[in-house]
């Protein structure tokens, strides 16, 4: 792979009237406004990142989670092309300076797929036909097994990308239109589902399996699988650094928001961000957070410091490793390959916050409500629509947009519809179905 044909900004749906023009950097700014713009992306608030929908205390939700990767994402994006350019001084006449924006715009999409209730909404889905009441479609699938594993496998990533490309009823062609490159950025997982195995991973839908192929080839990314075979890529460069920003994100405003929730002592957090630290810097650190008495604001301070180490450590594994990264056999994520210090704080905080913050009580009741809803949401639609001609499914189908593909004559499509509907639900909004459906609410009189 090299990086003049890594970074195009060709836009998907738009490639007739295409023209290749030097000073056309903008394409990748507006790709960012479409998506701060869009309604899937604010529906993004009231979707839960980790924690409940605040009450008294205001904890990240999608949106904000989104828009702080973005943040991480585009300062970790510009690093790279500041070190690549000055590796190679003619990448400076290419689209390689825009690494930062094509990254941040990626960063604020990568959770746009995502169902109501964090990933508890995407297990439920995939329980529901894996092991639930909609597995009596599997035979419907016997001469297309990808298609029942894109279902059985339901994954936010390929969602989003489905989201973003996929030309729904009334809409334009190419989907969101956005650029090849900022597209490529997104699949986190570039395989087909029947490679998911038991990690329920994948990049793409079967449904658009062509698109990601277009997209991929265009850009010269490296190919596994042999041609005839379900498709499988190496991970296009800039998914690294997406990947980066997430992980380094999610992991420090969890802590953060668990140290306000009262999971987490002050002493507790402090002591899990302070190991990140160098000895010889610890006592000027320590210096700074005693010259304020506000304990959240000592905390905001090491977490910020923490965010600009990490994006110090990223940028340079990813800068040691650019040749394995260009050939495709780096292994693993940046955060794995950062020095053995910052690892072991990091795997420690990690295992912390799964033992002390998404197996808390709080989480887990909103993991088993929203369970119940989607389950229950996926019941009743899955059922109207493989039944259309009952007065109770066309009841439920006047409910659904019109740009999903509801009516459609193939059962995958059909589904594929409901989760577009259900997926892109926030939580109040599959809440309120939900108890309406159930009769427990009604519309006031």
């Amino acid at each position: 792979m090299n990086w003049e044909r890594l970074i195009s900004n060709k836009r998907l749906g738009m490639e007739d009237i295409h023209t290749v023009e030097r000073d056309d950097r903008s394409v990748f700014l507006r790709d960012y406004d479409r998506v701060i713009f869009s309604a899937p992306f604010r529906r993004l608030q009231n979707k839960t990142q980790v924690f409940p929908l605040p009450g008294s205390v205001f904890v990240h939700n999608r949106l904000t989670h989104s828009l702080e990767v973005s943040c991480v994402g585009r300062s970790l994006g510009n690093n790279i092309a500041k070190h690549l350019i000055e590796r190679n001084a003619s990448l400076g006449n290419t689209f390689v300076p825009e690494i930062g924006n094509i990254v941040s715009t990626a960063c604020l999409a990568h959770d746009m797929g995502n169902p109501p209730f964090g990933h508890s909404g995407e297990k439920a889905i995939s329980a529901f036909f894996k092991q639930g009441k909609g597995g009596y479609l599997e035979e419907s699938f016997k001469d297309n097994m990808a298609q029942w594993t894109d279902i059985i496998n339901f994954e936010g990533n390929a969602n989003a990308f489905r989201l973003l490309a996929h030309q729904f009823l009334g809409r334009r062609k190419g989907g969101f239109a956005m650029t090849y490159s900022t597209l490529a950025s997104i699949v986190k997982y570039p395989y087909s589902s029947i490679y998911a195995e038991q990690k329920n991973k994948f990049g793409f839908f079967d449904s658009e399996a062509p698109i990601f192929k277009k997209i991929a080839d265009e850009l010269g990314i490296i190919r596994l699988s042999a041609e005839g075979e379900y498709l499988k890529y190496v991970r296009y460069p800039l998914v690294y650094l997406v990947e980066a920003a997430d992980d380094i994100c999610y992991l420090l405003m969890d802590l953060e928001d668990a140290h306000k929730l009262k999971l987490l002592s002050t002493a507790e957090t402090k002591e899990l961000m302070m190991a990140f630290i160098a000895e010889d810097e610890k006592q000027h650190i320590e210096g700074i957070i005693s010259m304020v008495s506000d304990v959240n604001e000592q905390v905001s301070y090491l977490r910020s410091k923490l965010i600009g180490l990490l994006i110090k450590e990223c940028t340079q594994v990813f800068l040691d490793n650019e040749s394995a990264i260009m050939n495709g056999t780096f292994c693993g994520s940046l955060i794995d390959n950062i020095t053995p210090r910052m690892k072991e704080a990091y795997k420690t905080c990690a295992k912390i916050s799964f033992n002390r913050i998404y197996r808390s009580k709080e989480v887990l009741d909103v993991e088993l409500a929203g369970f119940q809803i989607i389950s229950t949401l996926l019941d009743i639609m899955v059922n109207a629509v493989m039944n259309p001609e009952n007065e109770y499914s066309k009841l439920l189908i006047g409910r659904v947009s019109s740009q999903y593909e509801i009516a459609a004559t193939d059962t995958y499509t059909k589904i594929l519809a409901v989760l577009d509907y259900i997926s892109g639900m926030t939580d109040v909004y599959a809440l309120d179905v939900y108890r309406k459906i159930n009769g427990n609410s009604l519309p006031a009189v």
